[in-house]
């Protein structure tokens, strides 16, 4: 078995709201967690402890959780995380803030049977069949959202964790059923990568290759190699920043089953 994973803050200036771990808790098993936190525009979101915060302590019970309750679906135990990091600072902090901390989720959890997988939000899981051919999974309700509404800060409020909108895992254990999940065989599994937006642009913004293409790249050069030409892209003059922004966090995990 074979895990690299790396992660890059979008600037020296703020912390990086990603948050990444691996984890091997048993013989032919494993667990990958990648969450990127959301960024609250300026007004904050209510939280006196701020986004690094949230996303460590949920990633940390996601992580935990996924390698010693293996009885439990993964939605279940995004919703007990969702649950447990509430409840840790639901005293100090106004949890029914719109932009109360939250962050998109990718989980994914492995044994010698089965590969299990959760995706929340636009972070992006990839698999790989032992043929080569690469699987997307995506959660693609924000990429629905017209790119206008998400200029607005007050449209894109009204859009978050709602109907019709789109969904983020922050205070509320319910939104655990509107994850994308699904099991395949580990026999039919040979790889995995989970990347946060930042790291996916390569793919789905920039356009420098496909999915397969891009898990070439994590296999060949390591996660540190696709963060690296994610930034190279991003530094020419010549192209837009991606969603408003020109650098974002950028994380990605690859594993070899």
């Amino acid at each position: 078995m074979r895990i690299d994973l790396a992660t890059a803050p979008g600037s020296q200036e703020r912390p990086n709201e990603d948050w990444v771990s691996a984890s091997a808790p048993a013989p032919g098993g494993g667990v990958l967690v990648v969450l990127d936190g959301v960024t609250p525009p300026a007004g904050g979101g209510g939280c006196v402890h701020g986004v690094p915060w949230f996303v460590a302590r949920l990633g940390g019970r996601l992580t935990e959780l996924s390698g010693s309750r293996r009885d439990m679906p993964l939605d279940r135990i995004l919703a007990e995380a969702v649950r447990a990091t509430a409840e840790a600072h639901g005293d100090t902090c106004d949890l029914s803030h719109v932009r109360t901390p939250q962050a998109t989720v990718v989980v994914v959890r492995w044994d010698e049977a089965y590969v299990e997988h959760l995706v929340l939000s636009d972070s992006v899981l990839l698999l790989q069949a032992p043929g080569g051919g690469v699987t997307a999974v995506l959660d693609d309700r924000l990429d629905r959202v017209p790119p206008e509404v998400l200029r607005s800060v007050a449209a894109t409020d009204a859009l978050r964790n709602a109907e019709g909108g789109f969904f983020t895992a922050a205070a509320d254990p319910s939104v655990a059923a509107r994850a994308v999940t699904g099991r395949t065989p580990r026999a039919r599994v040979r790889a995995v990568a989970a990347l946060t937006d930042g790291a996916s642009r390569w793919t789905d913004t920039f356009g420098e290759g496909d999915w397969a293409e891009c898990l070439a790249v994590l296999r060949k050069e390591g996660a540190e190699g696709l963060i690296g030409r994610v930034r190279a892209v991003e530094s020419d003059p010549a192209r837009p920043p991606a969603r408003y922004k020109r650098h974002d966090d950028a994380s990605a995990v690859y594993a070899e089953l």
